[in-house]
């Protein structure tokens, strides 16, 4: 091979090589997404707020972000299910003749690998509705996810529609302050109007309401935001007036638990009905 030929071949290596350099310091990288991102969704209105009742239940931290449903979803929060060691906790229903629905603030959070087991387990006697994403909006500055299905867990009665025939708060299925406390301090994460409007949506508040903390005469030792928990109850929750302690509940109610064991119907009862006494009240 001549000289010249050598020096044309050498000259065309170094220009392919400075191509190439090039092309690899030119890329653009701008719209492309990591792989495997998650597509199915769950929107929490109750417990499922709360990061650490969320994370127990996923076996590892799960990142949320705030929103809001619609009214136009058609559903009211609610005190409507009753958790198998009788107690009554949040769901939805649909709203009674002459009542409107409301919106419901909650959080969205991604299922890992796309896999609902562990929640539908977690929500047996519930099922789950998709949330039509136009009737979903962020409320602080993280938005909603690009793609997927937003799902909720909805209360379903045996022989009726998801949140329909649903029961309301009684004697043996009260409103129990450890669960409050696990739904509001979970709002708390978001600031306390976001706490505040989970108290201010939710319908069927009942004087049935027991304060099972732990120590709950002495909350500080094991619950350090109990004061602040107690501040936004007392300023909007109805019937907070009638939370008891367990004795003082026993006291008030077991007539109206001994009827509801021997199967007669245990009429709903207004936040004004109950007689609680005021002793029993932490302030």
């Amino acid at each position: 091979m001549s000289q010249i030929a050598k020096l044309i071949r050498a000259w065309l290596a170094a220009s392919a090589f400075a191509g190439a350099a090039v092309h690899a310091q030119t890329t653009d990288f701008w719209g492309s997404r990591l792989p495997d991102q998650p597509t199915q969704f769950i929107f929490g209105y109750g417990s499922l707020i709360n990061s650490p009742s969320r994370e127990a239940t996923a076996g590892k931290p799960v990142a949320a972000i705030p929103v809001r449903v619609s009214a136009a979803f058609g559903y009211v929060r609610s005190w409507s299910d009753r958790a198998g060691s009788g107690f009554t906790t949040l769901g939805l229903r649909r709203p009674f003749d002459g009542e409107a629905p409301m919106t419901i603030n909650g959080v969205i959070y991604p299922v890992a690998g796309n896999d609902m087991s562990a929640f539908d387990a977690r929500e047996k006697g519930y099922v789950r509705v998709e949330v039509p994403r136009a009737l979903i909006e962020a409320v602080s500055w993280q938005p909603l996810p690009a793609a997927g299905t937003v799902w909720v867990y909805v209360p379903k009665a045996d022989g009726n529609a998801p949140g329909e025939g649903l029961p309301v708060p009684d004697a043996n299925h009260p409103l129990v302050q450890s669960y409050i406390d696990v739904v509001i301090e979970g709002g708390l994460e978001y600031g306390p109007q976001f706490a505040r409007e989970i108290i201010a949506t939710t319908r069927d508040w009942s004087p049935y309401w027991l304060n099972d903390r732990t120590l709950a005469r002495r909350p500080w030792v094991f619950d350090k935001q109990f004061a602040t928990v107690d501040a936004l109850l007392a300023a909007s929750a109805p019937c907070f007036a009638k939370r008891a302690f367990s004795e003082d509940y026993a006291a008030a109610n077991i007539a109206s638990a001994k009827r509801n064991r021997s199967g007669k119907p245990e009429p709903s009862r207004a936040c004004e009905d109950a007689a609680v006494p005021a002793s029993s009240q932490l302030r």
